[in-house]
């Protein structure tokens, strides 16, 4: 049936990540306030970069990879989980049950694709790059964006206050000085409109 045999891993992982439609996300999707998948996430978060990469602090990234980015960091979720990102958690389990998770669906690629895969998944953890602070930045104000539209559906339900979204958010600024200007005037307008907690 294959032609060869980077073709059947590469099919063989294209089959796998299929499984990141069933992760679910706590943000709902604004019109009808479902809850929504990893998959979902992912490909938002590739058109925020498409769409907003002129607001980057860094004018000269490389916008493929930074949507390759986007669309893999998540991908280690269909072994991890999605934890939410304002609960109590242990940094460390979390981290070392994710890096299993990237070398064991990346590794069903062919050798020299499952390392650039695993490379950019460390760049995006890292954020030690321009375009990793900007796929950071995105994937920050993605929720931000369906958390204000959905009258804070997630921030209520999980009694989030203002001080744990500014602490988990304040990295967009340096992917985006612009977008985080953006994003703390939604955060002061949801507290505004009853959809946040101030505090």
């Amino acid at each position: 049936m294959f032609t060869s045999e980077r073709l059947r891993q590469q099919i063989s992982f294209l089959k796998e990540i299929d499984n990141l439609k069933q992760i679910l996300r706590q943000t709902v999707l604004v019109k009808d306030q479902r809850q929504e998948n990893d998959a979902e996430h992912s490909w938002h978060l590739a058109m925020l970069v498409v769409v907003l990469s002129e607001y980057s602090n860094d004018s000269s990234i490389d916008l493929l990879r930074t949507v390759k980015m986007t669309l893999i960091h998540d991908i280690i979720e269909i072994d991890a989980g999605d934890t939410f990102c304002y609960s109590k958690h242990d940094k460390q389990e979390k981290t070392e049950r994710e890096r299993e998770a990237a070398h064991r669906i990346f590794c069903l690629l062919p050798e020299q694709q499952a390392q650039e895969y695993i490379d950019l998944w460390e760049e995006f953890e890292t954020m030690n790059t321009p375009e990793a602070k900007f796929a950071a930045a995105v994937d920050r104000l993605q929720p931000l964006l369906l958390n204000f539209y959905s009258e804070g559906y997630a921030w209520r339900k999980h009694g989030v206050k203002r001080s744990q979204v500014i602490e988990r958010n304040h990295h967009i600024a340096d992917g985006s000085s612009e977008l985080w200007r953006f994003a703390e005037a939604l955060i002061d307008e949801s507290v505004k409109r009853g959809f946040l907690l101030n505090g």
